[in-house]
């Protein structure tokens, strides 16, 4: 596979991946841990289905304590959040809070060995702080007491999400098939704490059915495998760069499908949001990856 087939896979990832709050919504009130098992398992699957006719595939399966850590904890620990923050707040806002991760990416990987703050860096950062100010700011009638613990979720879940990111660069030698025992580990995991905090809710209509399906097989399965082969293969700088993107495409999903009405402030933030990640990006659209 080549470096430019490896980026176009994973820029597959950013597209499905502003797919993730419109899906979310649309699967109704299923409470969050049980739709993070349902549509694990459904990535869990998805990956699985690929080790068809390749013997050792599933010895992939077989890492190293910190692999697991790192991407059990990543994925179950970033959606748990993310769909706790749909479920309470409103979901442009939450979006957008939330997709401050590739910002975040950004600032985190600067701190790594051998890396270092640059101006464009902390005005990249200043941006998407503004941005994110004027999100709340922008909110007229205010956010009711019972959103504030999911704006929260989304705030953390992209310090979650950005963290998961940045160590797996450390985890190169980790094999792409090993993402579907990550994915199984969440399901299993979020069932479980489904069925010790949560009641089950089934989804009421065949719409709904078909949103969890569509999530498990796309941004919380496919996209996965997808983001892993472009870290791992493709320009890691441009599939940062590239990113940034996703604010923008999930709220205008949100808003095309109805769930969020278009705004002012919300185009003000997301230009806001984005164009700080892509200034703090510019050495990544700037050099090519090694």
């Amino acid at each position: 596979m080549t470096p430019r087939t490896a980026t176009l896979i994973g820029l597959t990832a950013i597209l499905m991946w502003s797919l993730l709050a419109v899906l979310t919504v649309a699967t109704g009130k299923i409470p969050a841990f049980q739709l993070a098992a349902m549509t694990f398992a459904i990535g869990a699957l998805v990956g699985s289905l690929t080790w068809i006719g390749r013997q050792d595939a599933i010895s992939a399966l077989w890492q190293p304590p910190l692999a697991w850590i790192v991407g059990v904890g990543g994925l179950f620990g970033y959606h748990a959040l993310y769909f706790l923050a749909l479920r309470f707040a409103p979901p442009a806002e939450a979006g957008l809070l939330n997709y401050l991760w590739p910002l975040l990416i950004v600032l985190f990987s600067s701190l790594l060995p051998g890396e270092r703050l640059a101006p464009h860096h902390i005005i990249g950062a200043l941006l998407g702080l503004i941005g994110t100010v004027l999100l709340f700011a922008g909110n007229s009638s205010g956010f009711a007491p019972g959103q504030v613990p999911g704006l929260i979720a989304a705030f953390v879940a992209a310090f979650v999400w950005a963290s998961y990111s940045v160590m797996s660069r450390k985890l190169k030698s980790v094999p792409t098939d090993a993402v579907a025992g990550f994915c199984l580990a969440t399901a299993l995991l979020a069932a479980a704490v489904h069925g010790a905090i949560e009641v089950t809710v089934w989804p009421d209509t065949t719409a709904q059915w078909l949103a969890i399906i569509a999530l498990g097989v796309g941004p919380v399965g496919a996209a996965f495998y997808a983001w892993d082969i472009g870290m791992k293969r493709g320009d890691i700088r441009v599939l940062g760069a590239a990113s940034y993107a996703t604010p923008l495409l999930s709220t205008a999903f949100l808003i095309l499908a109805g769930f969020a009405k278009p705004s002012a402030t919300i185009a003000i933030a997301a230009v806001l949001i984005a164009g700080g990640g892509l200034i703090a990006a510019k050495d990544m659209m700037g050099k090519r990856s090694v």
